[in-house]
């Protein structure tokens, strides 16, 4: 497993932190060293790619790549389980046995790199969110795609087309493979393309970002979604949402559900 390291003064950790946060990661480590810190995180697998990318944004740092122990890296598959979002629709972890169950659909996906193995409460609200819209021929764009989970998800549920996109350079590998593995990689198209730089317009819009990017792209959000279509949030609070809300006027809720403390959201306009 590939590790990207950063070398930085303690005073501008958080400048380095939002560095890489913009590059999409996923998480990182602070390590106190004799002459500063050290940030740990990863951009994937893929030594090219994370060597371009690292050269062109990260120039004002020390930086390296670290070969780190994948075994040690990932005792949290270990534990792992299948998470139901409803009786007869199941995501399974890719590795993780499972009887499949008559009539029910099953969803094998490889986090890989990213954020989205699919248990987190906001990708369970989501899925039940976009079961309730997705009809046959419905396309969807899938904003912060992750490991594609939405994006496979909604083609499994029957769009005809999923567009799904992600700052994180992972997210492109990851999710054409957990595409490919659940017999969908011919419907969906996935890339780094900024949101701004998407000018269709989709039946279904679905961003599973934290608050401050919703409003922060709440202009384009509102954008790309067609005249009789949808727009369904996750990543906010239950108890702490109207501004959101508010910044994607004239789109008005629909729907709403919460799952431990965190909301899902579906708008549309009158």
């Amino acid at each position: 497993m590939l590790a990207l390291v950063v070398s930085t003064a303690v005073a501008d950790v958080e400048l380095a932190s939002d560095a890489l946060w913009t590059l999409g990661v996923v998480a990182i480590e602070e390590r106190i060293v004799a002459n500063g810190v050290e940030l740990w995180t990863s951009l994937g697998d893929e030594d090219d790619v994370v060597f371009t990318t690292a050269a062109e944004r990260l120039a004002r740092w020390v930086w390296r790549l670290e070969e780190v122990d994948e075994s040690v890296a990932d005792t949290w598959r270990e534990h792992a389980q299948p998470v139901w979002i409803d009786d007869d629709l199941v995501i399974c972890p890719a590795w993780v046995p499972f009887a499949d169950r008559s009539g029910s659909t099953v969803m094998r996906i490889e986090p890989g790199a990213t954020f989205g193995l699919g248990d987190h409460p906001t990708t369970v609200l989501s899925m039940r969110a976009l079961r309730r819209v997705v009809r046959p021929g419905s396309t969807v764009l899938d904003v912060g795609c992750g490991s594609g989970v939405l994006s496979v998800g909604s083609c499994l549920l029957g769009a005809a087309w999923a567009t799904a996109i992600d700052v994180a350079l992972a997210s492109v590998p990851v999710t054409r493979a957990n595409a490919a593995a659940n017999s969908v990689a011919d419907r969906i198209e996935v890339s780094t393309t900024p949101l701004a730089d998407i000018d269709a317009q989709f039946d279904i819009v679905v961003a599973n970002i934290l608050a401050p990017t919703l409003i922060a792209l709440a202009d384009d959000l509102i954008r790309v979604v067609a005249p009789a279509g949808c727009l369904i949030i996750s990543g906010v609070l239950s108890d702490r949402h109207e501004h959101v809300e508010t910044a994607l006027l004239p789109l008005r809720r629909i729907a709403r559900e919460t799952l431990d403390g965190w909301a899902a959201i579906t708008l549309a306009a009158e």
